[in-house]
């Protein structure tokens, strides 16, 4: 079960090779996230420069060839857009499908399962 008690997507379960998970993570991420959506960020990452507390615009999933290890999502930054680890993002305010994806990305992720 995913967020919410409800079944996690087909393409969302631990099965098939690590190519296989992270194509069916971003096809499922891409069709439920609805764009432009604020989000908060919830832990700090090394990879990323966001703070605990900082507030985003995510604008678009990042590349697909740059998901093939994790989820990233493409933020309004300084100098144009920045991937950051979707993991790290809770979103607030947003549509019911946004942060149920979301909800049940982290979630996969919590439990331990990668690419």
């Amino acid at each position: 079960m995913g967020a919410g008690g409800r079944p996690l997507a087909a393409a969302a379960h631990d099965k098939g090779d690590a190519s296989e998970r992270a194509t069916g993570w971003f096809g499922y991420l891409e069709s439920e996230l609805e764009f432009p959506f604020t989000a908060r960020c919830t832990e700090r990452r090394a990879i990323s420069p966001l703070l605990v507390g900082d507030e985003v615009e995510v604008v678009s999933m990042a590349p697909a060839e740059e998901c093939s290890h994790e989820m990233f999502v493409m933020i309004r930054w300084e100098h144009g857009g920045l991937g950051v680890p979707l993991s790290q993002l809770e979103p607030s305010g947003n549509s019911a499908g946004t942060k149920v994806a979301v909800a049940d990305w982290r979630y996969w992720v919590g439990q331990g399962y990668q690419f």
